[in-house]
């Protein structure tokens, strides 16, 4: 009895060692973070702007934890690059502690994730899982705060999930070489490099920003600001992994307006001209409008119908208009205005001149027809003033990054080959209201369940897809219902904390419809103007010269902003816009005034 289970025994064993030596494992999970616990301070981490610090108090478990502080447009990210399995599960993790504290991956191949707490004084643990794509080998770990609020505390993170290493696996990339940086615009750097053998892709790196993906040896990196120097570094990527990066280069934007439409003033001011029509504020000759206004908008260029994209420009007739120039005289007024350094652009839309390129032939027939006025008159470009239902997002259009609609993939469309056909000095500004741009906090378009208005932040995508061709946002800041700002309270226009909370938001970025993972960035100061009525017939929430002064000193200079605190200080911010020019002179020019008085006009 005892031999034969004896025997037994040897052969239950000799089955486990065969099935133990049988199919090779699945990869085991492992935690695939470096230095989580930022034992070795910040190694393998990088911080945008400077902003992570290892401290040794408070801390959750070790000895040390990540401190970062937010500062003014900075929202104090650290990220790691993880090199991970395809197709795979992988749970992260951290302990934090803080405000606004947000946890998340990026570039997963399926679905970016996020969570965020608010735990000050107290640790909490944050958690998320996602799935890898079929061919995504590193995804992005990060961590960051919320602009304006306290430093926040980060320790023990971890992402644990299959183990990409191993004996005979790929091995990972070598760093590449000869990198090259060349600024080719004052918003953007073009970089080259050699490839690498066995590279899928490559990421780009830029000053704690968060990488940028390519698959060829050479990147184009845009939305940069004028006259500022930027450190490059590029890795490789492979089914292992991403290696080491490459030597640094440094590059300097030169100087410029940004966008196109140089030789603006540090300080515009930006007005309507009621070229087309009269009201009650009566009509301004060309040659009359004060030499204090630098941009001037010819109100409108409006459309044969809604839908056509035919735009068609005239000025006032005689029986609206007794002392409307002749066509001649306009012109040469426009000539004379700018020899004076003066930009005169078309505006399209208004309120009445809804504009909806909802086909390929609409747009191509908008290019044709607002290139057609711009030869016409010798106008400088063009101001995008679309209002009512001109735009709004299709029902499950949610992103504002990539946009399906096609009222705005081809007003994108059609602008981008304007700006082609004129070159880098056509001047391009918008207008649009708050509830399309502002509103965008809150809600975005239908909404993931539909219900909500379809205009909600229609205006994003295209002033995101056009940011680096743009030269002005003047947001109206009036006939405007009251709007969340980025303290997460409702501000009502008519005084100066509705333009500091709108203009900030432009001036600090936005996750769109609260979705941290789909933040709407910052504009540069120099692209955005606060947009005003002249008087108080021009439009409701007319601002007194004394409020626009203290919006002002807010904005450039961090001072009469009373409850409101702003996320950064913008000296460079470009200005003033105003509905109108001829409302202001019917206001014995109040607007244009108090803005030479406070820029020094």
């Amino acid at each position: 009895m005892r031999r034969a289970l004896s025997l037994l025994t040897a052969a239950a064993l000799a089955v486990a060692g065969f099935l133990a030596a049988g199919p090779p494992a699945a990869a085991a999970d492992a935690d695939l973070v470096r230095n989580g616990g930022f034992e070795a301070g910040l190694d393998g981490w990088s911080c945008s702007g400077g902003s992570g610090a290892v401290v040794t108090t408070p801390v959750h478990g070790g000895g040390s934890a990540l401190r970062a502080t937010p500062a003014g447009q900075d929202n104090a990210r650290c990220s790691q690059t993880v090199t991970v399995v395809p197709d795979s599960t992988y749970t992260l993790a951290a302990w934090v502690q803080g405000a606004y504290v947000y946890l998340g991956a990026s570039g997963t191949g399926t679905t970016d994730v996020s969570t965020w707490t608010q735990t000050p004084g107290a640790w909490k643990r944050l958690t998320t899982t996602f799935r890898t794509g079929p061919s995504t080998t590193s995804v992005t770990v990060w961590t960051h705060g919320w602009y304006g609020q306290s430093a926040h505390l980060t320790d023990d993170l971890t992402l644990v999930g299959p183990d990409p290493g191993g004996p005979g696996g790929p091995q990972l990339p070598a760093a590449p070489t000869g990198l090259t940086a060349s600024a080719t615009s004052s918003t953007s750097v073009a970089l080259t490099w050699s490839a690498v053998p066995g590279a899928t892709a490559y990421t780009v790196h830029r000053d704690g920003a968060a990488p940028l993906t390519v698959t060829s040896a050479s990147a184009a990196v845009t939305g940069l600001t004028a006259a500022t120097t930027y450190t490059f570094t590029v890795g490789a990527v492979n089914a292992a992994g991403a290696g080491p990066q490459s030597a640094p280069v440094t590059a300097t934007t030169p100087g410029g307006g940004g966008g196109g439409g140089g030789g603006l003033p540090a300080h515009a001011l930006v007005g309507y001209l009621h070229a087309s029509f009269a009201n009650g504020s009566g009509y301004v000759r060309m040659a009359d409008v004060p030499a204090s206004w630098d941009v001037i908008n010819l109100a409108f260029g409006e459309p044969t119908s809604v839908t056509s994209g035919d735009i068609r420009f005239r000025l006032c007739p005689v029986a609206e208009c007794p002392n409307v120039e002749s066509e001649a005289e306009f012109k040469a007024a426009v000539k004379a205005k700018q020899a004076a350094g003066k930009k005169v652009l078309i505006s399209i839309g208004g309120q009445n001149g809804q504009v909806q390129l909802a086909t390929t032939a609409a747009r191509d027939a908008f290019v044709s027809s607002v290139s057609k006025i711009i030869d016409e008159y010798g106008l400088d470009g063009l101001d995008i003033d679309f209002e009512g239902h001109s735009l709004s997002l299709a029902t499950g259009d949610t992103d504002f990054r990539a946009p399906t609609s096609p009222v705005i993939v081809n007003l994108i469309s059609a602008v981008k080959t304007l700006k082609a056909t004129y070159g880098p000095e056509f001047v391009l500004t918008m207008a649009p209201e708050t509830f399309f741009v502002q509103l965008g906090y809150q809600y975005y378009g239908s909404g993931p369940w539909g219900g909500q208005d379809p205009r909600a932040g229609a205006y994003l995508p295209v002033v995101h897809a056009l940011r680096d061709d743009l030269t002005l946002l003047h947001v109206q800041d009036y006939n405007s219902g009251s709007i969340m700002g980025l303290d997460n309270q409702y501000h009502s226009m008519g005084g100066a904390d509705f333009h500091i909370a709108m203009t900030d938001m432009l001036l600090t970025g936005f996750p769109v419809a609260g979705n941290t993972a789909r933040v709407f960035p910052a504009l540069r100061p120099d692209q955005v103007a606060i947009g005003l009525p002249a008087t108080t017939n021009a439009g409701n929430g007319h601002t007194s010269p004394a409020e626009v002064t203290k919006a002002l000193n807010c904005l450039t200079k961090k001072t009469d902003c009373g409850s409101y605190t702003t996320h950064g200080t913008w000296p460079g911010l470009r200005g003033l816009m105003t509905w109108s020019i001829n409302w202001d002179r019917f206001g014995g020019w109040e607007f244009s005034r108090n803005f030479d008085a406070y820029f020094g006009g």
